[in-house]
Parts: structure tokens; sequence; C-alpha cells
């Protein structure tokens, strides 16, 4: 008998339920609501031989009100969302009167002291989600979505929040597959048990728990029964316990299973669960079991959680007759929006400025990098893995310096309140445990002897410079704090030094991480335990060696990311020169990643019409060669981007001289009755042929790596004989500040030209490459059209332009650089160019002419495919 007719908090109760299933599924034949509606209740009364009583007539038309209106009313979808069309959106958001998300939001705001803009971020971030699956009252579905996150940024609790409201709306079955690790299952389990199921307590029940060996185990009766409370496995990616889980789900009677939607959420979903084996017709254990998993049942969404998606974009969404479907996210991928007081690569590397000539602070970055020389890995390492057994550790003078500054950020913060909160330092320098004992030994004796000796005049004035330098360096000011003198950090060393303790976090250790109590004052020294997903809590100081190649293997080791509330401006990371730059180059590649999302979202288009283009980068590798056996290097567009050169050989006279002489080249070919308009920015002249245009752009060469030119060229030319025959004529401008110096040479037709100011980065370079980071203002890519939007992004600028000039002219733009570019006085993270020469630089504003880039991805069509690394030239989307 079914009973409950009700539609409480706008959920329908299990007899409208059943009606919107049968109605759903003659809609799926293809019939109209109403014909629908009424065949299912003539097939109804047809079996039951009478007509509907009052109450199931009630119930036959609340299904069809919640139908009628699940089609028509819809939750707004952000600009960061790609999803597969469906028959209207199920799911409006979470009722007061929901039995997990209210008591869970109630709990982050009261308990967890969470602010209310957050848990309004995160209600809208979850509601999106769930709106994205399937609907739970389908007969059968099989949904497969991915969520891109940060690092450290929060994620947990999105899954969380999906959770509760995915429930509420109808799951009865969650399973986590909660990393690789013990110490990741246990903190998913305990998080969910926290934060979750202690706020209904009667409304789960748990097939896994907080003990050691808590993970999945094979249920007394062999198999899941269908219950009133939802139940919930958090499962380790391990064989063992996925493989206990695929039998109990395969002893499970197919009636069950049916009346079982369940929930399959996999936290980093990069890792183990993709195919490593380097043939679509083989699989690895770990994705084997999932794909078997999610085959046996009738009614399953799989969302995958990760903020390192490269492996995940790269599946080949076509799976081998014959196997289960692989995980490629082809329903959805949603890019979650960067959390309020999340520290990420923006923070450490800043934003692209809206005008090149003068940044804020939040574009400048922060200057907490401290470079670790080369020489001095060896004292934390083994330079190889046949050293390991007699390597030898020691404290070379930059761990030094980053073990006194963590002594005195921690005295910092108990200077600040904070005393009772935890503070820790990760020191990550290799994967090998016997290393880690060894240089926990040296740390140790570097502890003792400075407990002893710190109170010296001469310790203690180094102490007093180190700190001072730090505080301007990353004033704490930008952050809404006040500096903190000295003499008060120095009251609290001493009892800063005797709560430190290390732990070593490996599979080798017995003593782990422990943040269930408060003031824990660690440092921890670890390798791949804490190389992925583990937080570290009150992360103050990173001490950063270990190398790898792969991009989601870095990015995922940068656990220095996160929300750092309260101490903002203290943490500092250590780390190699060519370490800092793989981070700075890889927060270019996150960026791009998620302007691809909203751009194939703003055109409508899905995860199965396009595949997610990935930059690549010299040196490095995307992720391991074996999940990436349907990746294909592939053509490039340039359509609707602006491009910029930053990086230039500011040392080599030579190749900045004929590049200024390939600027007069261009110019000087124009015809001489062409008009030069003065415009606010610069000078421009219109309507210039291709064929000049081109043969600059051949000839012209920012950096020895360049090698966008052959690509560009190729875009032109196939553009140029498309059938509208656009790019003919190109708009060619310099731009030039009003107070700029006079250029010594002159730049052909313009003459003498005034030149803008672009110092360098202040890195630690060894390719004799000046990074400027940004060439080019907003208003620049203007310069030929009169007024536009003032203040707006980049995509407003370049829309407005494509406006008044159509999607046939390009813009040029040419910058004579000053050689002497100074920073200004206040810059801490730049320096003069000092360049050989007076350095030109150009930009490309490219009309959107609808086609879309790739890089790098899996193939989706029978596209041919060539292209190689674009790695000195700036595209923003």
């Amino acid at each position: 008998m079914m009973l409950g007719n009700d539609t409480a908090g706008g959920r329908p109760g299990p007899q409208v339920q059943g009606w919107i299933r049968q109605i759903r599924k003659e809609q799926a034949a293809g019939l109209d609501l109403a014909t629908a509606a009424e065949e299912v209740r003539l097939s109804f009364e047809g079996l039951t031989g009478s007509g509907l009583s009052e109450g199931q007539h009630a119930a036959w038309q609340a299904a069809i009100d919640y139908i009628r209106v699940a089609s028509t009313e819809s939750v707004e979808h952000s600009s960061i969302a790609i999803r597969r069309p469906r028959r209207g959106d199920w799911y409006r958001g979470s009722s007061p009167d929901d039995a997990n998300w209210p008591p869970m939001k109630a709990h982050l705001l009261v308990r967890q002291n969470w602010s209310e803009a957050s848990a309004i971020s995160l209600d809208a971030s979850s509601t999106e989600v769930v709106s994205l699956m399937e609907d739970p009252s389908l007969l059968e579905f099989r949904g497969r979505g991915m969520v891109v996150g940060y690092v450290q940024s929060g994620k947990t609790a999105n899954m969380l929040a999906v959770t509760a409201k995915a429930v509420d709306a109808g799951y009865r079955f969650v399973i986590y597959l909660a990393g690789m690790t013990n110490a990741l299952r246990r903190q998913t389990q305990s998080r969910f048990e926290a934060d979750l199921r202690a706020q209904n307590r009667y409304g789960w029940h748990l097939h896994t728990t907080l003990d050691d060996d808590g993970d999945f185990r094979t249920p007394p009766n062999q198999w899941f029964s269908v219950m009133d409370p939802a139940q919930v496995a958090v499962v380790k990616k391990n064989v063992t316990p996925l493989r206990r889980l695929v039998e109990t789900i395969s002893k499970t009677p197919p009636a069950l299973r049916e009346r079982m939607p369940v929930l399959v959420i996999d936290d980093e979903c990069d890792q183990a669960s993709v195919n490593a084996s380097g043939s679509q017709y083989d699989t690895t254990a770990i994705n084997g079991l999932i794909r078997h998993l999610l085959a046996l049942l009738p009614r399953v969404q799989y969302v995958g959680y990760t903020a390192t998606p490269f492996a995940n974009v790269l599946i080949n969404p076509r799976t081998p007759e014959g196997l289960p479907d692989d995980l490629y996210p082809e329903d959805f991928i949603l890019a979650l929006p960067r959390p309020d007081g999340y520290s990420g690569t923006d923070s450490l590397f800043g934003e692209e400025p809206a005008d090149a000539q003068s940044e804020t602070p939040a574009q400048t970055g922060a200057d907490a990098i401290r470079e670790i020389p080369l020489p001095e890995r060896d004292a934390v390492r083994p330079s190889s893995s046949r050293e390991r057994e007699t390597f030898s550790a020691s404290v070379p003078p930059s761990l030094d310096d980053a073990l006194r500054y963590f002594i005195m950020a921690t005295a910092a913060r108990a200077v600040r309140g904070d005393a009772a909160k935890h503070s820790c330092m990760l020191v990550h320098t290799t994967v090998f445990t016997l290393a880690h004992t060894r240089l926990a030994g040296a740390i140790g004796i570097w502890l003792d002897s400075f407990g002893k000796d710190w109170i010296t005049p001469a310790n203690r004035e180094r102490l007093r410079q180190q700190w001072e330098r730090e505080q301007k360096r990353v004033p704490p000011a930008a952050f809404g704090h006040t500096l903190i003198p000295f003499e008060e950090i120095a009251g609290q060393i001493s009892s800063t030094v005797d709560e430190l303790q290390i732990v070593i976090e490996n599979s080798a250790s017995d003593v782990r991480l422990d943040f269930s109590v408060s003031a824990r004052k660690y440092i921890v020294i670890g390798g791949s335990v804490l190389a992925r997903g583990l937080t570290i809590e009150g992360l103050c100081v990173s001490y950063f060696v270990r190398t790898t190649s792969q991009y989601d293997t870095l990015l995922q080791m940068g656990r220095w990311f996160g929300f750092r509330r309260g101490y903002e401006d203290l943490p500092r990371i250590w780390m190699t020169a060519d370490l800092s730059e793989a981070f700075r180059d890889l927060s270019i590649v996150e960026t791009e990643i998620r302007a691809d999302i909203g751009q194939f979202a703003e055109r409508g288009l899905t995860p199965a019409d396009f595949a997610v283009r990935i930059r690549q980068i010299p040196g490095m590798t995307i992720t391991a060669a074996k999940k990436m056996i349907s990746a294909e290097v592939c053509d490039v567009s340039f359509s609707g981007e602006h491009l910029q050169t930053i990086r230039f050989p500011y040392r080599d006279p030579t190749r900045l001289k004929e590049n200024w002489r390939a600027g007069v080249r261009l110019l000087e070919a124009i015809d001489g009755s062409i008009r030069i308009e003065n415009r606010s920015q610069g000078r421009l002249i219109r309507d210039v042929p291709l064929g000049l245009v081109r043969s600059f752009l051949e000839a012209y060469s920012a950096s020895r790596l360049d090698q966008f030119a052959g690509e560009l060229l190729s875009y032109v030319d196939a553009e140029s004989i498309a059938p509208d025959h656009p790019f003919g004529f190109w708009n060619v401008g310099v731009i030039e500040p009003r107070d700029g110096p006079p250029s010594t040479i002159a730049l052909g037709a313009f003459g003498k030209v005034k030149m803008v100011t672009r110092s360098r980065l202040n890195l630690p370079r060894t390719d004799a490459m000046a990074d400027i980071k940004a060439l080019m203002s907003r208003r620049d890519a203007l310069l030929d059209v009169d007024g536009g939007p003032d203040g707006e992004d980049w995509a407003s600028i370049k829309r407005y332009r494509q406006s008044i000039v159509g999607d046939k002219v390009p813009l040029l733009l040419l910058y004579a650089i000053d050689r002497n570019s100074s920073p200004s006085p206040s810059s801490q993270y730049r320096t003069k160019l000092d360049a050989a020469a007076d350095v030109l630089g150009l930009g490309i504003v490219f009309p959107d002419r609808g086609e879309l880039k790739r890089y790098v991805r899996v193939r989706l069509q029978d596209d041919d495919a060539a292209v190689d690394d674009i790695p000195e030239f700036a595209t923003v989307e």
C-alpha cells in the first residue's frame, strides 16, 4: 500500500512520488504531460477495476503539478557549470523543514563559527550540485558529474552539504570513496559524523566507523536492505574494502537495488579512480571495481570531487563494447567559486591586473615565497634512491631560517590571542621514510640548541632583524592586522619552543597527527601521506623540496593553500626556484581550465560536446602517462582571445634589436597615404594588409622557447581562407603613455614613440628571461573604438569592441618598453628591468569567431590534431 500524498516542504510524499515516476516513464516515451498523466490514470483504473479515490486523485493531481513546476522552474546555474540538458530541473533547493541540511547549516554557523556569507555561499553551490544530479524519483538513471574545487578549499564541506540535500530530496544510500589512506578515510568519516550525522542521529545508518579497522565490511546478512534511515559507507579506495562493497551489492536482490537511489561521491577522484592501465581494454583494479559498482546499480549518481581534474577530463567517454562505462563526467562539470578568505595560487602570484602600469595588492600577490638554494637540498633529502640508506640529514641555512620564522610566527599568533589554536610547520622533502626519521633527528637537535641559545644578544638580534624584515615584506596591515613588536614576540618564544612536537607522518610512523585536542604545535615531516587530501591545521610554514613533473601531483602537494583566518599575513613557503616557477605556471593552467568551463557554459556546450583543454608546460607532464592514453595534442584556435608577450630575453641585445627592426619594417612598409590616428591611449593605423602583419609575426620572437608563432600563423592562415575572408586587414596601434620617455630609435611610421614602464618580477630564474607578468591593460583593447565599458572584465571589453568592429578585424598592439623600467619604490616583488636594449612587446586581440581553443584534450570528434607547446605567450579568455 502506498502511503503519504503530502508535499510538505515542497517534497512529494511516497504516493505522489509513485505517480511522478509512472508519469515520467510515459513522458520518456514521447508523450506530453497531459497525455502521459491521463495514460497513467487509465492504466491504474484498468488494473484496479475502479476509479481513483479522493486521496488518490489528489495525489495524481499533485504529481502533475509537481512535474509542471519542475519543468518551468530551475536553479540559477553559475557561469562555471556545463551541463547536459534535461527534461526540466527537478531540484530547487532545501526546505526549512528538511531533516538534514537546515540543522547542518545551523551547526556550521553556531558551533563551527562560520560567517553568514560563507554559509550562504555553501548553500548556493551545494544546491547547484544537487540540481545537476539525477532526480532520485526516476525509475532508472545513471549520472556522471564532476565538481572542481581548489586545493584545501573546503571541498569536504560541499560534499557533506550535497549529501544532506540529496538525502533530503530522496537519495537513500551514500557511498564516499575517501582517499587511499586510513588517515584520509578517518578524516572524511569524522567530518561526516561531526557535521552531519550528529545533527540528525537517527536519520542515518552507518556501515563504517572511525576505528582504524572501521572500513567497510560485509554485513551479517550478506546484502543491503532497504531501510528508513539513509545508509552511508565511507570506503577507502583500496581493493579489499571496495571488493567487499561490490560483492555485497551484487548479492543484494535486484528488487531491493531498484528501490535504492544511490549517490557515489568520489573524493580526490583523479587519484586511483582513473584507469592507469595504459589501455582502454584493460583496467586497473580500483578503476575496474568502481565501474563494476556503478554498473550494478540501476539508480546511481556518481559525482567526483577534485582540485586537479587533469586526468578526469582526459578519460575517453567512448567505452569499448563489453566493458562497464568509465568515469568521464559526461553530464556536468561544475567549478566551485573561490571561497572568501581562501589563500590559493592567486594569493601568492597575484591576479592579472586591469592596468599593467598600476597594480593593486591583490594583483601583486603576497611576497611569501623564500628560496631554497639547490645545493641545500642534499642536506634534507637523499640525492637518489641508492643513497637513502646512507643519507645523513642536517639543517641547512634555509631550513634554519624557516624554523626560526615558524617559532616567531607561532609566538605572534599567541600574542594575537590564538595560543589555544593549532600551529604547524610542514617539512616535505622526499618519499623515503628513513630520510624522514633522520631529518627529524637533525631538527630535534636544532630545537634543543635553539631553546638554549636564542636568548643570547647576537641570536636575539638576528631574530629581531628577521622578524622585522618579514613584517615589511608581507605587511600585516594589508590583511587588517597590526604590526607586532619583536619584544612581544620574544616574550612567547620560550613557551612556544617547549610546546613544539616533531611528528613523522608516513606509512611507517607510530605517532601520528592528532588535532582532536587543542593547541597542537607540530613540526610535521613526511612524504606521500602529506601529498594529498590530509589537512594540516594551522599551517604557518612550509619547507618544500620534493619534486615532481606532473601538474596534478605538484598542485596537490601545495598543503599551504587554504584558510588562514586571523593569521593571513604570517604563512611563508620555502621552496626551490624551479618549484616556484612551476607553481606560477600552474596558476595560469588553473585559471584557463575555469575560463574554459565558463566559456563552454556561455555557449551552451556540455562535457559530451567538447573537452576541457589543458595548456602544456615545457618540462612537465599533465598527469601520469598511463592516464593519458586517450589524450591528444590538438589544434589551437585563438578565437576571442587576447594574447600578450610577458617574457623577454632581456640580456640578449641581438634578439631585442631584431624584434624592434621587425616592428620598424612593418610600419615602414605601410602605404604612406594611410592616416595615423591619435587616440587617448596612443596612435593607430587602420586596415593594414594581412601580408605585412604576417611577415612581422614571422620575424618576431619573444623567447628562445617560444613556439607560438607557427601555431598563431597557422590559425591566421586557416581563418583567412574562410568564406567570409576575415583577418584580411588588421588595425595596428602603439600604446603610448602621456608622460612616457621617448624611444631613442624611431618605430617606422610612428617615429620616436613614448615608452611604457614594465619592470620585471623579482624571480630567481636560470634562463635569462624577464617575466613582467602583464603587458596589456584592459583599456588598450579599445584603442580602435570609441567609448566602451570602464572597469569591466576582459570579456566585456572584448565583446564591446567586437560590437563595433565586427568579427573580421584583429587588433595588433605594439609596446615600446623602456629598458630602464623601474618598479615603484614600495614594490617588494619587482626589480628594475635593466634590459640590454629597449624591448618591443606585442599584444593581439582576436575577434570571437566561434571556434573553441584546444591544447591537450581527449578526442571527442574525428578532427585532425597537431599542436606544440605555447609556453611564453600568455593567453587569457
